[in-house]
């Protein structure tokens, strides 16, 4: 689809002030007004570990297993968090896990009468196996639950990652401009890229025609600060045949105001499910804002050992950030783990054996260790989407073993990259339930592994790729290590 000239012009940050202002303290009090009656469970489907970047003390699922669902929506919590991974998952792994959770959630819900609101938590660059994943959890509920859906609310507005929606035209934030993201890496991935900045485009690119853009309904940067509360209400109570609704936002005021009018739909009896980056599970969970997470607040009175940094994700900024990470001046060992040993027979594994016997007499001599992916996978002409994948998965796999083989445990983990991190906390961690800590620095979010885990009350910091400045990790490895 071809874009039009406005969704490829960069804008200066000074847009983000021209909007007019509005009483913070008046939409905090009506938002809690609604809250009053508002008694839905908030179901939080994260297809890699970076959605809980704004949330603390919440709890995330790594499986979704019956008694695991069952236990969330029996808990006091209002929200939940299941991990699902799913942006790793090859597209029949991705129908079969969204048809099994949908099936689960809408089972428990009904044999507990507690209703529920579901949000498919994805990438705030649009990458990820949209319009699959929704369409799937959608269809499921309709034909297996009986419950239906009026409409998708699609909402990548992110903040803390310079993630910005405006007329409909979503940008990441790159210095001191605002890029349509069309334009960016991101659109570019190999597996889930795409070429439409403006929203509605993107829906009818992404669905291959199936949902128009001018059928889109589209709620404004104007109509949310003009406080239109009845217009916006009127908009969400006309959504049928899972019409796609955009959500327009530049500062978590414009999602505090949405979520009023979404309530006041939600209580008419209107059913949505959501495709949102970080910030609407924020409001819609009343998370509240709390202190950056401190070295004392994670290690204080931890084992005398090393720490160990994973970094898998090969994005420009996590490279860029590594780069700032070498110059550090602290004691700090790197080691380089060959990408490209996935070409040769049995390379894999003798990579991983390498790494691992440094890796661990450093960690009990006290020293923290970075291991890092090598930068350039040197992948075939002739390979397609799906042998990228696969081979990217592998890679992530070998590399998370690293952590599953481990037999000293460090005073902190951080995984830099959102399969990367996933991978380390299910897989090598072996975590089935953990608390979110908070964040350590903003987008960037901590576990506290559970009891049942590998390494029990490990603080593990997972870093998303595209999340933070150029010396983001080495302040956060510096400031801990």
């Amino acid at each position: 689809m071809k874009q039009n000239a406005q969704t490829t012009e960069a804008l200066t940050l000074d847009v983000l002030d021209k909007y007019p202002s509005v009483d913070t303290e008046h939409i905090d009090l009506m938002l809690r007004s609604e809250y009053q009656d508002f008694h839905k469970k908030i179901v939080v489907l994260d297809d890699d570990p970076t959605g809980i970047q704004t949330v603390h003390d919440v709890y995330v699922y790594t499986d979704w297993e019956e008694s695991a669902i069952n236990q969330a929506f029996t808990s006091k919590e209002d929200m939940f968090f299941l991990l699902t991974n799913s942006r790793s998952f090859f597209r029949e792994q991705t129908i079969r896990v969204h048809t099994q959770i949908a099936r689960r959630i809408g089972k428990t819900a009904v044999e507990n009468g507690q209703g529920f609101f579901l949000i498919s938590r994805g990438d705030s660059t649009l990458r990820g196996h949209y319009p699959l994943e929704t369409e799937v959890l959608k269809d499921t509920l309709e034909t297996d639950c009986h419950i239906p859906t009026d409409g998708e609310i699609i909402c990548p507005f992110f903040k803390e990652g310079g993630r910005y929606t405006i007329n409909n035209i979503h940008y990441v934030k790159e210095g001191g401009f605002l890029i349509p993201a069309g334009n960016t890496e991101f659109s570019k991935d190999k597996t889930f890229g795409y070429t439409s900045s403006d929203l509605t485009e993107y829906v009818e690119e992404k669905s291959e025609g199936r949902f128009r853009k001018e059928d889109c309904i589209t709620i404004s940067l104007e109509e949310l600060r003009s406080l239109e509360l009845d217009n916006i209400t009127d908009k969400l109570m006309s959504a049928s045949g899972f019409a796609k609704i955009i959500v327009n936002a530049i500062d978590y005021i414009d999602i505090k105001i949405f979520c009023i009018c979404l309530i006041r739909a939600l209580r008419q009896g209107k059913n949505f499910i959501a495709r949102s980056a970080a910030a609407l599970p924020k409001v819609l969970g009343q998370i509240t804002d709390v202190p950056l997470l401190s070295k004392k607040d994670l290690i204080a009175g931890k084992e005398d050992k090393g720490g160990i940094v994973i970094i898998g994700s090969h994005v420009q900024k996590t490279t860029d950030q590594l780069n700032a990470l070498l110059e550090s001046e602290k004691d700090l060992t790197f080691l380089e783990f060959n990408v490209n040993s996935y070409f040769q027979d049995g390379g894999l594994n003798a990579e991983v054996q390498r790494i691992l016997d440094q890796a661990e007499a450093l960690i009990r001599s006290n020293k923290t260790v970075i291991i890092y992916t090598s930068r350039r996978l040197l992948v075939p002409d002739t390979a397609d989407k799906d042998e990228i994948l696969m081979a990217s998965v592998h890679i992530s796999d070998a590399l998370t073993s690293i952590i599953r083989f481990l037999t000293v445990k460090p005073r902190f983990i951080i995984a830099k990259g959102g399969i990367t991190s996933s991978d380390v906390g299910t897989k090598g961690l072996q975590v089935k339930k953990a608390l979110v800590m908070g964040q350590i620095k903003k987008g960037i979010p901590v576990w506290l592994t559970g009891e049942e885990s590998k390494f029990p009350n490990t603080p593990y910091i997972i870093f998303p790729g595209n999340v933070g400045e150029v010396n983001t990790l080495r302040d956060i490895v510096e400031e801990i290590c």
